[in-house]
């Protein structure tokens, strides 16, 4: 596996080792020791969430509060999205910032954002499933969520008409959000 750090400190982009041969392919998806060795971060996996959608759909962004707080390893078991994380840590040298990875079932690229970070995706394709490992359960009075298309984070999701849920549209405005990283 090869782990690549973003510009957004502790957040990694991961690729997979991928054997194929005419059956098809083989690749780990989760090994610990070489995810520990890698990041510097020692995780315990304790819910796994998978959904599915069809293209334009936009999810996000969204994120849990301390003590709540959940990191997240994302992946595309089929289809492809546009993955966007941005950080909260208000007292991060990149607070404010974010990044986009295509992440899809074809590149089998995976992203790991560590707590302090609100996530999201835009679907690129019909019948997407998305899947995520995160390191804390949900919690429902800690969940909270940043307006997609806020002015201030200049995010271009590459979507004309996004399909939203009342919650991502009601999200609130960055300029008015305080951060509890």
């Amino acid at each position: 596996m090869i782990f690549k750090e973003s510009k957004l400190k502790g957040l990694f982009i991961i690729e997979p080792t991928i054997f194929k041969d005419d059956r098809g392919y083989f690749f780990e998806s989760f090994n610990n020791k070489h995810f520990e060795q890698k990041t510097g971060f020692s995780v315990n996996f304790v819910q796994d969430n998978e959904s599915k959608s069809q293209k334009n759909v936009l999810r996000g962004l969204h994120f849990q509060n301390n003590p709540f707080a959940q990191g997240k390893l994302v992946r595309v078991i089929q289809g492809s999205v546009l993955d966007v994380a941005v950080d909260l840590r208000k007292n991060s040298k990149t607070y404010g910032q974010h990044i986009k990875e295509i992440i899809s079932a074809e590149n089998k690229r995976m992203m790991y954002i560590p707590e302090g970070f609100a996530h999201g995706f835009a679907t690129l394709e019909n019948d997407t499933i998305f899947s995520y490992k995160c390191t804390n359960y949900y919690h429902k009075d800690s969940e909270d969520c940043i307006l997609y298309n806020d002015p201030l984070l200049n995010i271009d999701w590459n979507v004309n008409s996004p399909i939203l849920s009342e919650k991502d549209k009601l999200g609130k405005k960055f300029s008015s959000f305080v951060s509890k990283f």
